[in-house]
């Protein structure tokens, strides 16, 4: 039986060694901000620039293994019926609302609720990395390099399915930020087996 995330607030979990992480979009276009590390080590992270330098590409989908700053595999994507996420953005942040958007009264951002739910964990603000954005969809201009944010691909239903290779801590959210969720915020669901 699934888990709910509720629209923009986030979680905290272990996975063992070899158990499966199922993210879950059940409404359709809602990002979940993912995060890694080592139940060890909390030191031991995710990392983005590993994992797509030893992929060569920045698209990631099944068969494709996320990397640690130790250059350690944490997770294998193992099933994934959107094919398109993100590595390549921070998670929001009330500085990302007050620079980007002009907020005056910002909302805490998925960097806010990792901060909250890892906190448990020893994990602090500064500790936080680049998450791996589960449905985000951001594309790359060929010519410029520049980024646009555009509505995620993923459907009802579609899920992305992590194998853990060791001992882990993760970090879930929904998505906080508009822009990435197309305008409005949904829940995430996640199950671990």
């Amino acid at each position: 039986m699934p888990h709910e995330i509720a629209p923009r607030s986030g979680v905290a979990l272990t996975l063992a060694k070899g158990q499966t992480l199922t993210v879950i979009d059940p409404q359709g276009e809602q990002v979940a901000d993912l995060l890694a590390y080592s139940r060890d080590d909390v030191r031991e992270v995710i990392s983005a620039g590993r994992t797509l330098d030893y992929a060569s590409k920045i698209y990631l989908t099944t068969g494709d293994p996320l990397y640690s700053n130790r250059s350690n595999v944490m997770l294998e994507i193992v099933a994934d019926d959107v094919g398109r996420h993100d590595f390549l953005l921070t998670p929001c942040s009330k500085d990302t609302f007050r620079i980007i958007y002009g907020d005056t009264d910002p909302h805490r951002g998925c960097f806010g609720n990792l901060a909250e739910a890892l906190a448990p964990y020893g994990i602090e603000e500064d500790m936080i990395p680049t998450a791996f954005n589960c449905f985000m969809h951001v594309v790359v201009d060929g010519v410029s390099g520049r980024l646009s944010v555009e509505p995620p691909r993923s459907k009802a239903g579609d899920r992305i399915v992590f194998e853990s290779r060791m001992d882990l801590i993760i970090g879930l959210t929904a998505c906080s930020a508009l822009q990435s969720n197309n305008g409005s915020f949904k829940p995430i669901e996640w199950q671990v087996d």
